[in-house]
């Protein structure tokens, strides 16, 4: 069974939507184990719920970054791990860590990157003005969500959103993108080529835009 772990630091509503795929056969996974940085994370209640193994491991007692990492490795290495999935953790991880799991670390970013990068995407695009914006998961490189992008879903900025309600309908977006993309890997489909990500088998995507606003001349 292909096999992941989740990295959290908060609520875990991505985790939840994983957690809801698998169980409903839509993902052909297992959740080896969930790590969280904050052991008040209300995502290690949604694990503790399924039977979840998880891990605890506060940044703050730990030195350095590499110190916090080494203990991440250790509870890693008690399972196999084919995928580690950033689910809302909220520490970067260094180019040590990354090179022990080449290209099987993946994130999920708040906007269209490469556009609106760090913690307050969605903020930060609907302050600039922007008419779509939506998800990105890609891989994690050393650098800030400057990963190979492996699948985005965009929503149109509506003349009525504030920023919560913008937040919403990209969330409702992560958790559909998430599971697909856990699936994608499972199944084998998944390889980068010339720093482009392909996903093999899939369904070609003809005759599609959208404007916002509407055009109306036509």
């Amino acid at each position: 069974m292909f096999s992941i772990a989740v990295f959290i630091s908060g609520s875990g509503s991505n985790l939840q939507s994983i957690i809801d795929s698998i169980e409903a056969r839509r993902v052909s996974a297992q959740i080896a184990v969930v790590v969280s940085n904050e052991p008040d994370a209300y995502g290690l209640v949604r694990a503790a719920k399924h039977g979840i193994p998880t891990a605890v491991i506060n940044h703050h007692d730990y030195a350095t970054r590499q110190e916090f990492e080494g203990a991440v490795l250790s509870v890693l290495q008690e399972t196999p791990i084919d995928l580690i999935c950033l689910a809302g953790f909220m520490r970067l991880l260094t180019p040590d860590f990354l090179r022990r799991f080449p290209q099987r670390v993946i994130n999920i970013h708040p906007a269209l990157l490469p556009s609106f990068p760090g913690t307050h995407g969605q903020a930060d695009a609907f302050n600039y003005g922007v008419k779509f914006s939506g998800c990105t998961i890609h891989f994690v490189d050393e650098g800030v969500d400057t990963g190979p992008i492996i699948m985005q879903a965009v929503v149109p900025v509506l003349p009525d959103d504030d920023v919560e309600s913008l937040k919403a309908r990209i969330l409702a977006q992560e958790h559909k993108i998430y599971p697909q993309v856990i699936q994608f890997f499972a199944e084998g489909r998944v390889k980068i080529v010339d720093k482009k990500v392909i996903i093999s088998g899939g369904k070609p995507i003809e005759g599609f835009a959208y404007t916002s606003p509407p055009i109306e001349i036509f």
